[in-house]
C-alpha cells in the first residue's frame, strides 16, 4: 500500500510502516494542488495539524482508506468528507496525553510563580527577588473545562496537590467525574468558583470563542491555562483582562493562528506566559503518537478495528477474533437480501441471536449495511454506510435476543420497503464456515459465495430437472444446490444454486416463462456484480 505522510512524524512511525511493506513517501509543506497530486494514487494519509485535508484533498484520493492524524486535533480535517467518501479518520490521543497534561500543570506553576519573568530579569542582571510575590496551588480550586483524556490527566495531578476540583463538560457522566474528585457544574459556575482555569476542549463551532469578555470577568482574578486549542479563548479580550487585572495571569500553549503573529496582544502583556505549542513535544510523545497511528494505518488495511476511528465503527481489540466472521456474513446477508427483494429499500433490520447478541456489534450491523447498498453504490464501506442509510431516508433498526432456537449464533438482514420485506438469515459452521440458513420462511443450507441463483416455484413434480436442463443447455454449471418448502407438499418451494458460470438474463426469462416458476432472482457475491 502507499501511505503519503505530509507532516513531520517521528522516524519511529516511519519505520513501522515500512516495515510492514508499504511504500511510504514523505512530502511536506505542499500546496493544495501539490498535496491533490501527492494523495491521487494514495492508500493511506498521515498528517499532523499543518495540513488542511479538505473535500478536494478526498475528492483528488479515489484509494484513500484511511487518513491518520498523528496526534489528538483533527479540526484540520473535514471527517464529514471523509466519511461521504468512506474515509477512516483516526487520530493518536493517547500517545500525548501524559505530554499534555504535564506541560499544563508545568505552566500552571509557571504563571502561579511568575517563573518565566523572574528568569528573564535574573538572566538580563536583575535580582528581582521583591519583585514576585507567588500563588501556592494547594488549597485552591481548579476549574477545569473539557474533562477529556488531557483534562482527566490534569485532574488527577492537580487533585494530588490538594487543590479543590470542578469541572464544566456536558459529555461525561456525574459519576465519571466523582471517580476523578471533581464536581460537574455549568460553565459560568466552573469560572466563577476558580482560582485556576485549564482548558482541554476541541476546537469546533461549538467551543470557538467559548471564553471571551463577559466569561473572563466571571473568574474575577485567578490565573487561565490553555494548553488545548487556539481559538477557544478570545486572544484579544484574555489579553485585555490581563492587562486591566481582571485576571491575575494566563498560560497560553496554543493560538488561533500559527505560529503566532509578532502583533499579538498576549505577547505585550507581562504576566502572560507563552509557549509555541510545546504540549505535546516530548521525545516519548512524538514517538508514541508516530507508531499509534502507523498501527492504525495497518488495521485499517488488514481490516481490522481501528482502535482511534473518529468516524467508523471500532471494537475492543480483545473482542475482535469473536466478531470478526460475522463482518462477512452480516455484509454477504445483505446483498443477497437486497438483490432478492430487487426494489426500493426504505427500512433495514439487522437482528442477532444467541452468543453474537451478547457482543459489540456496531461494526456488524455497519457491514450489513455495507452489503446492502454494495451493489446500489459505487463506493461504499463500513464507515459511510450509515451515512449513506441516513442520505436515503432508510430507517435502521438493530435488535438483539440472547436466546436462538436453532443455532449457537444467528445474524439476519431484513430489508423492505411499504410493499414487501426479506429476510436473509446466517450462521457459522464449524467455527468460521459461513452459511445462508433461511430466506424469509425457507430452512436452506447455502454456502455464500461467487454466483447463485435462487428460484421460487410451484412444488410439483420436474421443476428441478427443468431448471437444470435450461442451465445446462447454456453450458451453466451447477456447483451445488439446496431444496427447500414452506408447506405441504404442492405449495411453494426454494431452491438456491450456486454456479460456476454466469446466468444471462435471457436464461432467467426461460426459466421464469414456465408456468410453474414464481420468482427467479440471479445473485453474485464477493463483488463480481463489478464485472457485469
Amino acid at each position: 500500500m502507499k501511505v503519503v505522510i505530509t507532516d513531520p512524524i517521528d522516524d519511529a512511525g516511519i519505520e513501522r510502516l515500512r516495515e510492514s511493506g508499504h511504500d511510504v513517501e514523505t512530502a511536506y509543506g505542499l500546496s493544495e494542488g501539490a498535496l491533490r497530486s501527492a494523495v491521487s494514487d494514495a492508500n493511506a494519509l498521515v498528517v499532523r495539524s499543518g495540513t488542511e485535508v479538505t473535500e478536494a484533498v478526498f475528492e483528488a484520493a479515489p484509494d484513500l482508506v484511511i487518513v491518520g492524524r498523528a496526534g489528538i486535533g483533527v479540526d484540520n480535517i473535514d471527517i464529514d468528507a471523509a466519511t461521504d467518501h468512506g474515509v477512516i479518520v483516526a487520530n493518536a490521543p493517547e500517545g500525548n496525553v501524559r505530554a499534555a497534561a504535564e506541560h499544563t500543570v508545568a505552566m500552571s506553576f509557571a504563571v502561579a510563580r511568575s517563573i518565566p519573568q523572574a528568569h528573564a530579569r535574573l538572566k538580563a542582571g536583575e535580582w528581582a527577588k521583591s519583585d514576585y510575590l507567588g500563588t501556592e496551588l494547594n488549597g485552591k480550586v481548579l476549574g477545569i473545562v473539557g474533562l477529556g483524556r488531557v483534562g482527566q490527566e490534569v485532574a488527577k495531578r492537580l487533585d494530588g496537590l490538594g487543590m479543590e476540583l470542578v469541572a464544566y463538560d456536558p459529555y461525561i457522566s456525574e459519576e465519571r467525574a466523582d471517580r476523578l474528585g471533581a464536581e460537574l457544574v455549568d460553565l459560568n459556575t466552573c469560572l466563577s468558583s476558580a482560582d485556576f482555569v485549564t482548558v482541554h476542549t476541541p476546537l469546533t463551532p461549538e467551543t470557538e470563542g467559548m471564553i471571551s469578555t463577559a466569561e473572563l470577568e466571571l473568574m474575577g482574578g485567578g490565573f487561565l491555562i490553555n494548553c488545548a486549542r487556539g481559538g477557544v479563548v478570545d486572544e484579544d479580550a484574555l489579553a485585555a483582562a490581563v492587562a486591566e487585572g481582571t485576571l491575575d495571569g494566563a498560560a497560553i500553549d496554543v493560538f488561533a493562528e500559527e505560529p503566532v503573529s509578532p502583533d499579538s496582544p498576549l505577547l505585550d502583556v507581562e504576566e502572560v506566559v507563552v509557549t509555541p505549542h510545546l504540549g505535546a513535544s516530548t521525545e516519548a510523545a512524538q514517538e508514541n503518537v508516530a507508531t499509534s497511528i502507523a498501527d492504525q494505518v495497518d488495521a485499517a488495511f488488514a481490516g481490522e478495528p481501528v482502535v482511534n476511528a473518529l468516524n467508523a465503527p471500532s471494537v475492543d481489540e480483545s473482542a475482535f477474533p469473536r466478531i470478526r466472521p460475522y463482518i462477512g456474513l452480516a455484509e454477504t446477508a445483505g446483498i443477497i437480501a437486497a438483490q432478492l427483494l430487487g426494489g426500493r429499500i426504505s427500512e433495514i433490520e439487522v437482528a442477532y441471536e444467541g452468543d453474537i447478541a451478547d457482543e459489540d456489534v456496531d461494526l456488524v450491523t455497519a457491514s450489513a449495511l455495507k452489503g446492502v447498498f454494495e451493489p446500489l453504490e459505487w463506493q461504499v464501506n463500513a464507515v459511510n454506510a450509515p451515512r449513506i442509510a441516513e442520505d436515503r431516508g432508510i430507517e435502521v433498526t438493530e435488535s438483539k435476543r440472547l436466546q436462538s432456537d436453532d443455532f449457537q449464533s444467528l445474524v439476519t438482514v431484513r430489508v423492505g420497503n411499504d410493499d414487501d420485506s426479506l429476510a436473509v438469515s446466517g450462521t457459522l459452521f464449524a467455527g468460521e464456515d459461513p452459511r445462508i440458513v433461511r430466506i424469509d420462511d425457507y430452512r436452506v443450507d447455502a454456502v455464500p459465495h461467487g454466483k447463485m441463483l435462487v428460484a421460487r416455484n410451484a412444488d410439483k413434480p420436474g421443476v428441478l430437472g427443468f431448471i437444470g436442463s435450461v442451465l445446462g443447455d447454456h453450458d451453466i454449471n451447477i456447483a451445488g444446490m439446496f431444496n427447500s418448502r414452506r408447506d405441504e407438499p404442492g405449495g411453494e418451494a426454494l431452491t438456491v444454486y450456486n454456479l460456476d458460470d454466469p446466468v444471462p438474463d435471457s436464461v432467467v426469462e426461460t426459466i421464469l416463462d414456465d408456468d410453474r416458476m414464481i420468482d427467479v432472482r440471479y445473485l453474485t457475491l464477493n463483488g463480481e456484480y463489478d464485472e457485469e
